[in-house]
């Protein structure tokens, strides 16, 4: 028998009935079963008046409506309205009722296709990196839509595809492989991705922060702030075959610093025979004029941070360590020259250089320096040195114990 809808309209069609059919059409769009009971919290007395009119039974004391829906279902049946049942009985009175879950499945499909792209043009190296995204939907976070992400990660494969640059300005890189010179800028999706890829690619430690970044760019052998990136040292060995290399031997012959752009550190990186040699690190410049003024060519090799380790610092300390040296550090004795020394042995295989609890305490009985200002500051390598300085209240500066330094990096 066809649909009547005239008689349907009477029996579903009413304002204080439309919650029972918006409640059947959204478990349709489910999926789910019409086989059980819905409830209405704080019915209105229209709305139990209607339910008891569609049902011919009174309705139960108390504000809120439980409503069978088999019961619904066989009085539509019976009732002649609609003798195909409820759920097309809502449809005949509505339209068409959306199927969520085949739209949900459509949507998933669409996501792993946005994919694709990448998936062709990775190997072995990036596998984790890609199933880690895929995993914690980062691409979902930093795109609204399948079709935002298709574009993504399309511009992420040309990406991929063309790492690791020559020491290329990543700007210049972005013009070339993408569409403008801004397209790696720090605030787009696209970059956090692209650092993401780099860093699984070299394995570098998380961070922060622009000097963090920077580095992992260099590491993929793109630059940013090539030139006012620079690492300042002495006594780092030349090496004929590269420019950088020449420079290094020149000023090591006649015991002068030297200060190295990031440019050519990456572009042009020297030929490092260090293996089995010390690198010793310092915090302050003075370290290095007082090494190159007092032992000149006899200088061992040293390298600066001045503060905080930039990106040419840590690339040119990662690549000391890569050509087989052994790194030690010495910084401040106070709380800013602890998180240097924090991030020195956080980020590399280096070993305290007279920076210890006992260095502390000895350095300190002969000093009157300034007062230890500022939170502290724990020191990750050695128990003992927060407190020890917090119970001294004494900062101590490199300079005051430059002499042993100097001893030290002697190599008559």
């Amino acid at each position: 028998m066809p649909t009547d809808r005239e008689r349907l309209a009477r029996l579903l069609g009413g304002e204080d009935i439309r919650w029972l059919v918006d409640r059947v059409r959204k478990r349709m769009a489910r999926r789910e079963p019409l086989t059980t009971s819905v409830t209405l919290r704080d019915a209105t007395r229209e709305q139990r008046l209607a339910v008891q009119r569609l049902l011919g039974r009174p309705q139960r004391d108390g504000t809120a409506l439980t409503v069978s829906l088999v019961s619904v279902d066989e009085v539509v049946r019976r009732s002649g309205a609609c003798p195909d049942g409820l759920a097309v009985a809502v449809v005949a009175l509505h339209g068409p009722v959306t199927d969520r879950v085949a739209e949900a499945d459509e949507l998933e499909a669409a996501w792993r296709r946005v994919f694709e792209p990448v998936e062709a043009v990775i190997g072995a190296d990036l596998a984790g990196w890609l199933a880690g995204i895929r995993a914690t939907g980062l691409v979902r976070r930093l795109a609204p839509d399948p079709a935002t992400a298709a574009g993504l990660l399309a511009d992420l494969a040309k990406v991929l595809t063309a790492l690791p640059g020559s020491g290329e300005p990543i700007g210049q890189f972005a013009a070339r492989v993408l569409r403008g010179a801004h397209d790696l800028d720090d605030d787009r999706p696209l970059t956090t991705l692209v650092l993401g890829a780099a860093r699984s690619l070299r394995a570098f430690p998380d961070g922060s922060g622009a000097e963090w970044r920077r580095e992992v760019w260099a590491s993929v052998g793109l630059l940013r702030d090539e030139l006012s990136s620079t690492a300042l040292c002495v006594g780092l060995p030349g090496d004929p075959d590269t420019g950088t290399g020449r420079m290094l031997g020149a000023l090591g012959e006649s015991g002068q610093p030297a200060v190295l752009t990031l440019r050519q550190l990456v572009t042009d990186p020297p030929r490092l025979r260090l293996r089995g040699r010390v690198v010793s690190v310092c915090e302050n410049p003075a370290v290095v004029a007082a090494a190159a003024s007092r032992l000149g060519a006899r200088c061992a090799p040293l390298i600066c941070t001045r503060g905080q380790p930039g990106a040419a610092v840590m690339v040119l300390l990662r690549a000391v360590a890569a050509a087989g040296a052994e790194l030690r550090y010495h910084g401040d004795f106070d709380w800013g020259g602890l998180r240097i020394g924090n991030t020195i042995f956080g980020r590399t295989a280096a070993r305290p250089w007279r920076f210890g609890a006992a260095d502390y305490r000895d350095a300190a009985a002969s000093w009157s320096g300034r007062t230890l200002t500022g939170p502290p500051t724990a020191a990750a390598w050695d128990a003992e040195l927060t407190s020890a300085m917090a119970a001294t209240g004494t900062a101590v500066d490199e300079e005051h114990v430059i002499d042993d330094l100097v001893d030290d990096l002697s190599e008559a």
